[in-house]
């Protein structure tokens, strides 16, 4: 284990940038906004013993009310009101808060369908902003609530996105894809794979909607033709950098050099795989799934992983937590060893003095490093991911990102 002082000095540190910081923050989502923020302050609490942290985490709360309360209406998982929603009910399960969550979500149940079938009536099913991410929220209720009526209201949204996710769907038979806009500049069509955008998101959350009786016979066929599918596309050839390339565009030749991470390549393809094996309780697929992530684990230097930066998306703490979580469900001591090593990784990049806690995210797009204080790209995931380490206890924080 990494020496436990250098990890607790991260989280103070973290845990500071976020009390003193959040307030520059616009949106309440649980992965790139408020409420994500708000989920480190509550565990950081428990796992400190100490409520001095909760209450910055129920400011934070009360301030995304606030924002809604004065007109703040973006809908997105990622970024808006469901992942928000999410995060509140998330945090009343586990008896963070002490909220009527039927009474204060409820109210944002009809927007929120609305959007979710627009999404729907253009093909935009992205998780993190598009119409799975309102099916995972609407999940999340059907889970919880104890009132008949809402439970009646939140299966019959989860069926109707069920049976449009089908009909959306190109079949050969055996296998199921869904096509959408791979690059917005130049239009091109094609799969996307990543769990973050693409298909092996709809595999993922329909592995979860399985699990539930309501739900079998209308997910199985979307379960077993999504993964068949992306076991079509894999190559084991030894000169691919991954498995799986990460997207399948018309009419282009397949680029197997997809990058080592939660949002896309090999290894939240093969968590998702995984976790739809044992939601089927499919030992074939299982095995399957298990040879492909001890394949990611000989992936180690930069130029094989492409990691850049720490965050959870596409950085060394993100990895290092679904190792972490692939040890506590296998005990395979390859993927132990890998949680060490993302871990020293994630510590050795704490290195802009006008970072977060020494941490700063590589912004594609304008090529330039950014302090970020989000779950999914900044030091709100870090922090929760260092938790984890250091807990004795298992935590399901990490269910906003369809892991646990």
């Amino acid at each position: 284990m990494i020496h436990d002082n250098t990890l607790e000095d991260q989280l103070q540190k973290i845990a500071e940038a976020i009390r003193d910081h959040y307030g520059k923050e616009n949106d309440i989502g649980v992965l790139s906004g408020l409420s994500g923020m708000a989920l480190f302050c509550f565990y950081y609490a428990k796992y400190l013993d100490d409520d001095s942290f909760s209450d910055v985490g129920v400011e934070i709360i009360s301030d995304c009310i606030k924002k809604i309360n004065e007109g703040y209406s973006y809908p997105t998982y990622c970024t808006g009101i469901a992942g928000f929603g999410w995060a509140v009910q998330h945090l009343t399960k586990e008896e963070f808060l002490s909220l009527d969550c039927d009474d204060l979500l409820g109210q944002f149940d009809e927007y929120l369908y609305t959007q979710m079938k627009s999404d729907l009536a253009v093909g935009y099913y992205d998780y993190l902003h598009g119409a799975i991410g309102q099916g995972h929220y609407f999940l999340s209720r059907y889970q919880n609530t104890e009132n008949t009526d809402l439970k009646l209201r939140y299966r019959s949204y989860l069926d109707e996105l069920i049976k449009t996710l089908e009909k959306l769907s190109i079949s050969n038979g055996k296998t199921l894809k869904w096509e959408s806009t791979l690059d917005v500049k130049n239009g091109s069509r094609g799969v996307n794979l990543g769990l973050s955008h693409g298909i092996t998101s709809i595999l993922n959350f329909a592995a979860r909607l399985y699990k539930f009786d309501v739900f079998k016979e209308s997910t199985r066929k979307i379960i077993i033709g999504s993964a068949n599918y992306i076991f079509d596309v894999e190559d084991k050839r030894p000169e691919n950098l991954s498995l799986f390339p990460f997207r399948v565009e018309t009419d282009a030749p397949l680029e197997y050099n997809s990058r080592l991470a939660w949002c896309y390549g090999d290894l939240g393809i093969g968590l998702s795989l995984l976790y739809a094996a044992n939601s089927l309780v499919d030992g074939s697929m299982k095995n399957h799934a298990l040879e492909i992530l001890n394949h990611t684990t000989k992936r180690k230097s930069p130029d094989d992983t492409q990691v850049k930066d720490a965050g959870f998306c596409h950085g060394s703490y993100g990895n290092a937590h679904i190792y972490q979580k692939l040890w506590e469900n296998t005990k395979h001591e390859s993927f132990k060893e890998l949680v060490d090593f993302w871990i020293a990784d994630g510590i050795q990049k704490a290195i802009y003095e006008d970072g977060h806690a020494g941490y700063k995210q590589w912004n594609v797009p304008v090529q330039s490093w950014t302090p970020r204080l989000s779950l999914l790209d900044g030091v709100a995931g870090i922090g929760l991911v260092i938790i984890d380490y250091l807990s004795e206890e298992p935590n399901s924080w990490d269910e906003c990102l369809m892991i646990s």
